[in-house]
């Protein structure tokens, strides 16, 4: 997810803030979010009206627009992924980080079957994340910041085409703890929009809150460290920030905090499972937006709640089966979707993007999303799946609110149908391995002894 936040899409959500949900059956909902676009020539269709005026307290109504259907997600390609490595004693159950999970030394490189292809695009990401990398303290205790000199110094003019020869020689790889894997998808979606509020467009799209106040818990204990709460002061307290539902009735109204109003709520609530994402204007122009940050409120994956409620089945359970229920009874709609009381603010992009948590461009189809406690933001992964798709290598530059625990990633696919059709119904399951730098290898799993 684009947690630009990006990711954490949360996605920064670290799309974000895109995104994911711990379960197979619901994580499919954080992989994407339809386009809708306006009738031709940019206008909205005469017959939207303005929405009713509603009394302040009480939630938005939703109000679906015309648009595109969100189209049906792509048909997955079957494969037969890796068994993950044998571990010598099972992950403690509670353990919170890679190095207490347990670490396995893995294959050469060279033998996983990489293509050419996949390494060019992989070294790309992994150039753009180096200064990035190098400054990061890396809480999943895997890596120290010189472990990358030699690898980054050389990937500076080490050229594309013989990328596979790059990450032979200057990365080992691991297994962290049981090496299972599950993968979904997000997406930079796009979205109707306008800059002010018109006709047809009354779904406020906020940037981030003056009064909206993150506090890091390591200040004041050490066992805290790491962990950060979002709130706000009232009366002298510190206070839970607005959730969702107060959100939508009008905690935020006549602050000036808009920075674009969109056509359809059910498609802004799936971009903020993103975290970024483009808005087409009425005059046919786009605005970028990112993660700027988020209520601090959990997330709560509608497609979990519609399944174990029997309203939907397992197969539907994806973006796009989720939009039709959303949109066949909008009372309903906007029910489910205040349920979860996560909301995300986000800020206009300007140069390149989206941007992953390492505040670098992510790359479809070679960055992914992951908890930083168990991968080094920045570090190649290796991902062998039951879904061809997805299987090779990529790089961890996002993270994301859902994506959490050992081998779990949120795969980016990009922009448009393609991208949206793939991330939309995006699960799958198999092994995964981590590249490291050969130093960090070293430390991690000494050589064994030589035979008395």
């Amino acid at each position: 997810m684009i947690l630009t936040a990006g990711a954490p899409r949360a996605r920064t959500f670290g799309f974000a803030l895109l995104a994911a949900l711990p379960l197979l059956a619901a994580l499919p909902l954080l992989a994407g979010c339809a386009s809708v676009v306006p009738g031709e020539g940019g206008s909205r269709p005469a017959t939207v009206a303005p929405a009713p005026a509603r009394p302040l307290g009480t939630p938005r109504p939703y109000v679906p627009r015309p648009s595109e259907r969100p189209g049906a997600a792509a048909q997955p390609i079957p494969a037969t992924p890796l068994a993950p490595l044998p571990a010598a004693v099972p992950p403690p159950a509670d353990a919170t980080t890679a190095v207490a999970s347990g670490v396995i030394a893995g294959p050469d490189f060279a033998t996983l079957g990489v293509t050419a292809e996949q390494a060019a695009a992989a070294l790309a990401a992994f150039r753009i994340s180096c200064p990035s990398v190098q400054r990061r303290t890396d809480t999943s205790g895997l890596t120290q910041g010189a472990d990358w000199t030699e690898s980054c110094g050389a990937a500076k003019n080490w050229t594309d085409k013989d990328a596979l020869a790059f990450f032979t020689r200057y990365f080992g790889t691991v297994q962290i703890g049981a090496g299972t894997a599950f993968v979904t998808g997000y997406y930079e979606p796009e979205i109707a929009a306008s800059r002010d509020r018109r006709p047809g467009y009354d779904v406020p799209i906020y940037r981030r809150p003056a009064d909206l106040v993150e506090v890091d818990l390591g200040q004041f204990a050490d066992d805290l460290k790491g962990r950060k709460i979002r709130g706000r002061v009232e009366d002298g307290k510190f206070v839970r920030y607005y959730d969702r539902l107060a959100i939508e009735s009008g905690a935020l109204e006549g602050r000036g905090l808009e920075i674009a109003w969109a056509a359809d709520a059910a498609e802004f609530f799936f971009l903020q499972v993103q975290g970024s994402g483009r808005l087409r204007l009425p005059d046919g122009g786009i605005m970028r937006i990112g993660y700027d940050t988020q209520n601090g409120r959990s997330y709560v994956g509608i497609g979990k709640l519609l399944l174990d409620r029997g309203e939907l089945q397992r197969g539907q359970v994806s973006m796009q089966g989720i939009l039709d229920y959303l949109r066949a009874d909008p009372v309903r709609g906007a029910a489910v979707m205040n349920e979860n009381p996560s909301w995300v603010f986000f800020r206009e992009l300007t140069g390149p993007g989206p941007l992953g948590a390492l505040g670098v461009p992510i790359t479809g189809r070679a960055s992914v999303a992951a908890d930083p406690k168990y991968v080094p933001l920045g570090a190649p992964v290796f991902l062998s799946l039951d879904r061809a798709e997805p299987n090779g290598l990529w790089i961890a530059q996002d993270t994301g609110g859902a994506i959490k625990g050992a081998n779990r990633f949120d795969s980016f696919w990009g922009a448009g149908e393609a991208a949206r059709a793939l991330a939309g119904g995006m699960a799958a399951r198999g092994s995964a391995l981590l590249l490291l730098p050969r130093a960090s290898v070293a430390r991690l799993i000494p050589p064994p002894l030589p035979a008395q």
